[in-house]
């Protein structure tokens, strides 16, 4: 019979201690999956907070913007000034008591923090640290600076645009910060599991430039992963002009037809079988050959009629076809709101929110949504207790400003 999905069996890494030393969106991202799968992730916050609090956009009270909120969820949060030497040493406690830590500060200032992997795991040896940087070593980029958009100019993500539409242009999401967080996150999961068989954890690095460079070759590479190269980098139909949603009498939808099989339907769908059996388009390869008809045909064959129609009539011919929703849609999409992707939950300090459940199902049910992302410094006194440091002990640190909680002043 299987687990329920709040039982200990549906959360794989129930009894795992995170430290969460990321800001932004890559290290969040990757933390957020840690605590999705059941992991009490810890985050330690300076007093001015993550960036991303406010970067991400307004909030009631200014300090929980809605993309810090969602990912943030789950986790507590820890506030220490690792300026002062007793902060630094309340985060060795911490340390000393974790399976995980995460970062995605540049290596030099992990090192004069003393947060390096080399210095950590000479002490804690099954400790399992990750880092994610903007650049590996041993290239000329490393221990620069890197956002997302910086990455996915550098790693060709928007150069891709240009060959397609004659300018490059950014994906207007967070590609390479959620991309790289989640390879981080698998990362981890496998170094844990390693460290069931060894005793022994790990020092794992995810760099994003040479993680996002390598999905874009992944794809566009092709005829020139041979040597000799049988022709241009560049999946033709990935950057075909017309590989876009499509224009209907009222709208737009997107539409992928791959097999022949479903080729095929879509033209007797839109009234051209004769095509069928045309031979730049009868088979994969043929439409591969000739990807400038393939997609003109496609582009020109639904203004007649609305996006409804269409979708009914692909619906029932098998070939796939949704909608093209934009930001307001997406959010009235009915098979988001029938498994209930977006629910509301009460933060302690900005009232009614929103929040975004985890999309993996274990045993048929997703994770527990976790209680919303919490004010800077809100778990900070009950973390120093759980490190065993007394009401005294607590105090003093707090008016000494190595720590704060909500109310604290830090200047």
């Amino acid at each position: 019979m299987s687990a329920p999905a709040s039982s200990p069996a549906a959360r794989p890494l129930a009894g795992i201690r995170v430290v969460d030393l990321t800001s932004v969106v890559v290290g969040p991202a990757c933390t957020l999956r840690l605590a999705d799968f059941g992991a009490e992730v810890i985050k330690v916050e300076p007093p001015a907070g993550d960036v991303l609090r406010s970067l991400g956009g307004p909030s009631p009270g200014g300090r929980h913007a809605g993309s810090y909120l969602h990912l943030n969820r789950g986790k507590q949060a820890l506030g220490l000034d690792l300026k002062a030497p007793a902060a630094r040493a309340v985060l060795e406690r911490l340390v000393a008591s974790s399976d995980v830590v995460v970062a995605n500060m540049r290596p030099e200032a992990l090192a004069r923090l003393g947060l390096d992997a080399d210095g950590l795991r000479d002490r804690y040896p099954r400790l399992v640290h990750c880092t994610i940087t903007g650049f590996g070593p041993g290239g000329p980029y490393r221990g620069r600076p890197a956002y997302d958009s910086v990455v996915q100019g550098v790693s060709g993500i928007a150069g891709l645009a240009e060959r397609r539409d004659g300018r490059p242009l950014y994906v207007p999401l967070l590609l390479a910060d959620h991309v790289t967080g989640e390879i981080a996150a698998s990362a981890i999961l496998a170094a844990l599991l390693a460290r069931e068989r060894t005793g022994l954890g790990a020092t794992l690095e995810v760099p994003m430039h040479e993680t996002m460079a390598a999905f874009v070759l992944q794809e566009h590479l092709g005829p020139r992963s041979f040597d000799p190269p049988l022709g241009p980098a560049g999946d033709a139909r990935v950057l075909n002009p017309d590989n876009r949603p499509l224009a209907t009498a009222d709208g737009w939808i997107s539409l992928t037809a791959n097999t022949d099989a479903q080729v095929h339907a879509f033209l007797r769908a839109v009234g051209r079988p004769e095509l069928i059996d045309d031979p730049r388009l009868r088979t994969v390869a043929d439409r591969f050959r000739h990807v400038d008809l393939w997609f003109r045909v496609r582009a020109e064959a639904l203004a007649s009629r609305t996006s409804a129609d269409w979708l009914a009539v692909f619906a029932a011919a098998d070939v796939p076809a949704m909608p093209c929703h934009t930001l307001e849609t997406l959010e009235r999409d009915p098979h988001l709101a029938a498994v209930g992707l977006i629910g509301t939950d009460e933060h302690p300090t900005e009232g009614r929110v929103r929040t975004i459940r985890p999309t993996i199902l274990q045993d048929g049910a997703p994770a527990p949504v976790g209680r919303p992302a919490p004010p800077p410094g809100f778990d900070t006194r009950t973390v120093l207790r759980d490190l065993g440091l007394g009401e005294a002990e607590c105090d003093a640190l707090i008016a000494s400003g190595a720590a704060f909680e909500p109310g604290t002043d830090t200047g």
